[in-house]
This record gives C-alpha cells, sequence and structure tokens, in this order.
C-alpha cells in the first residue's frame, strides 16, 4: 500500500513510519519538523539523542535496504503542496498525526492555546478537504485521544464513540438515536480533537471518505524493534513538564535521584499503551477500513487503566524511589473512574503489553542510561489550567 504517516518525525509517527515501511508499503513522511522547534523554544532535549531526519531516513535504507521519502512542509499553511502531494500520489492511506500532541502545552500561554487550535484544527480540515478534492478513495486513520470524553467517570464502560440513547418525541414516544459519545475536554490540545470528532463526522456523511478515529491512550515506552535497529533509528524520548507523559516522566525522575511527582492526590484514573503496540494497532486499522457511505469508524486505543497514584507506586516499587505530592496544574476531578471498551482491537487479534511487563524494566535501563541529558530544571509542570490552579501552585511552592 502507498501510505502518507503526516507528523512522521514525531514520538508515535517515526516509530510507525518504520513498522509500514517494515511490513512492505511504501510509506512518504510529512513533517514541518516543529516539534523540533518546539524543543529549541523550551531549551530541552529529548532524554535520547535523535538524529536529524536526513540521517533517519538514510539510516533506515541502510539497515534494510527500505525507502521512506520525506516531505517538508506545514500541512496547517501548505494547502497547495498537500493537494499536490494527494493529487500525485493517491494514497492508499493516510495516517495524520500532524497535531500538536500536550496538553501542557496547550494551556502554557495565549500563543500556545492559539497555535493548537490552529495548528490542530486548520490542519485537519486542510486534509479532509484534500482528500475531498483530489484523493477521495483514501482511507485517513486518525490519531485521536482518549480524553475527549474527560476523565470524570460515566458509570459504565465507555463504549468506542458512538451511545445509543432514547429520547421522547413531542408525542411522547420513545424514538431511539446514536450519537457520538458527549464530549468533555479537558484542555486546549483535548478540545481540538473533540473538534476533529466533528469535522470527521461531516466529510464522511456529505462526502463519503472513509474515516478512522482512534482514540488513544497514554503511551509509554519509547523503543520498538525498529528503532532499536541502529542508534541513529532511535525514538524520542520527552520527560519534561510540558510533553513528558506521566510514567516516562516518573522513569527520568527514578533515573536522577529525584521524588517521583504525583499531582494532587493521585487518584486521577488513566489509559495506557506501549509504544509498541501503538504501532501495531495502527497498521490494524489500516487493514480494516470502513466502507465509502459508512459512519467514521472510532476505536478505543488502549490496553488499561490505572490511577497515577497506583502508577507511581509500581515505578517505585521497581526503583526505589520516593513519591512526593504537589499541586495539580490541571483542573480535574481529585479522583475519577475511567472504564473502557477495546473490543474491536482485540477482535482484530492485538494482545496488547500490560505496565508489569519486562519493557518496563526497558524503559528504566534507558532512563538511567541517558540520565546525564536531563535537565532538572524542566521536570516540573508549570502550565497550570486556571488562575485558581496557578495560585496552589505558586502557594505551595512557597511553603515549601
Amino acid at each position: 500500500m502507498k501510505i502518507l504517516v503526516l507528523g512522521g518525525d514525531g514520538f508515535c509517527g517515526w516509530p510507525t513510519a518504520l513498522h509500514l515501511s517494515s511490513a512492505g508499503h511504501d510509506v512518504t513522511i510529512v513533517d514541518n519538523l516543529s516539534r523540533r522547534e518546539i524543543d529549541a523554544r523550551l531549551g530541552v532535549q529529548s532524554l535520547t539523542p535523535i538524529a536529524t531526519m536526513q540521517e533517519r531516513i538514510k539510516a533506515w535504507h541502510d539497515v534494510t535496504g527500505h525507502t521512506i521519502r520525506f516531505a517538508q512542509f506545514n500541512i496547517a499553511r501548505d494547502n497547495e503542496k498537500l493537494c499536490d502531494l494527494l493529487a500525485n500520489t493517491k494514497p492508499d492511506a493516510v495516517v495524520h498525526f500532524a497535531e500538536q500532541r500536550a496538553a501542557p502545552y496547550s494551556m502554557r500561554g495565549p500563543a500556545e492555546k492559539c497555535y493548537t487550535v490552529d495548528n490542530n484544527v486548520g490542519g485537519t480540515h486542510n486534509l479532509l478537504v484534500a482528500l475531498t478534492h483530489y484523493s477521495p478513495e483514501t482511507h485517513l486513520v486518525h490519531l485521536g485521544t482518549m480524553g475527549v470524553y474527560g476523565y470524570s467517570g460515566a458509570g459504565f464502560s465507555i463504549p468506542e464513540g458512538y451511545l445509543e440513547v432514547d429520547v421522547r418525541d413531542d408525542a411522547g414516544q420513545p424514538q431511539s438515536r446514536e450519537i457520538l459519545f458527549p464530549t468533555k475536554p479537558g484542555s486546549v490540545y483535548h478540545m481540538t480533537k473533540s473538534l476533529d470528532q466533528l469535522l470527521f463526522q461531516f466529510y464522511a456523511q456529505n462526502d463519503q471518505l472513509k474515516i478512522t478515529d482512534l482514540h488513544q491512550g497514554i503511551v509509554w515506552g519509547t523503543q520498538t524493534d525498529h528503532t532499536e535497529m541502529d542508534p541513529r533509528l532511535v525514538n524520542r524520548f520527552d520527560y519534561d513538564g510540558e510533553y513528558g507523559t506521566v510514567l516516562n516522566r516518573f522513569l527520568v525522575e527514578s533515573a536522577v535521584g529525584h521524588p517521583l511527582t504525583v499531582h494532587g492526590t493521585g487518584g486521577q484514573t488513566r489509559a495506557f499503551i506501549n509504544i509498541r503496540d501503538t504501532v501495531r494497532c495502527i497498521e490494524l486499522a489500516i487493514k480494516a477500513p470502513p466502507k465509502q457511505g459508512e459512519r467514521v469508524k472510532i476505536l478505543n486505543q488502549v490496553a488499561e487503566t490505572l490511577t497515577v497514584i497506583d502508577l507511581a507506586k509500581l515505578v517505585a516499587s521497581r526503583t526505589g524511589a520516593p513519591i512526593q505530592h504537589v499541586a495539580n496544574p490541571r483542573a480535574e476531578a481529585t479522583e475519577n473512574e475511567l472504564v473502557v471498551s477495546n473490543a474491536t482491537f482485540q477482535a482484530l487479534g492485538l494482545d496488547p503489553l500490560l505496565l508489569d511487563s519486562s519493557l518496563l524494566e526497558e524503559t528504566i535501563v534507558l532512563s538511567q542510561k541517558h540520565r546525564n541529558r536531563v535537565d532538572l530544571s524542566m521536570i516540573p509542570a508549570r502550565s497550570a489550567w486556571n488562575r485558581d490552579r496557578q495560585q496552589d501552585i505558586d502557594e505551595k511552592s512557597l511553603a515549601a
């Protein structure tokens, strides 16, 4: 298959591109390298030393003989280039990772909030328009987030995208309807993913585009079998307060002798998936597209759920690191439940890796190997969701 991987230089995009190329697909990466530019602006670097895009692609060819092509442009701004690429390649599938992915960064300030909306929503809409007019047979696979559902608990297992409801008509008779599961985004980033859903619904209905939307949990781990094949292929590893996912941040903290910083009580339940399962799920989704004219296919891409405090205790038990409770920058419930259905991926054959697997030890070793690259000042999460949260952070910092 001919596959475009948008955002293929990123944390999930790069190992996905390698996985698809290794499987024999004709892969082209599109990326504007904005994630590297954000690192430069924040004054932080990946824990792992990542090669340039040109070095990465050359290394992949050196090791495997496979060729990955690369086009550098911004899909949210360079609509003409995007249209030309789709018109010329007519890909079988487009995998869309090209969005600003960090909730804390999206709440950092006015510029970051506006950038996240302009980049994410603008890029998604440009892609849908380009597909409609230049490659309507292409299957779009989008990486969404479990965060669109919010974290307040539903009292039942969250279904895969759709909810059957009964409403009474004017005559008092019950009428059954199927609606998108109500969204409750917890950040500007999550809001853009909620808006993506509406865009997908419209273009699937109006133009019969084939769209799969993957609501993914928090990704843990860094390496896959393919990124481990050569040092130049290593994946990025974010540990800072803006981009570091909670488990990877805990592992780096343990490696440098820093307490595991648990936000609030740690009673927040999150969904998790290993990076190796992410790339497998993407391939499974590509192989099982909806038919033209069908509704958007929404799949929950998760392996398990765990509270943040239980996750911290798991890491502490493996590393001996102490746990420290700090002010929570997020405007969220102190505790929540989260039960999620991942029935479709299980039916497609996914046997997910869990947090108690040996891969956790591999990630601990990787964190310790590169601990000399850690900037301790970048570990704390400083982007507060609102004024009340900022005041709480400031007061607890003074008390400390």
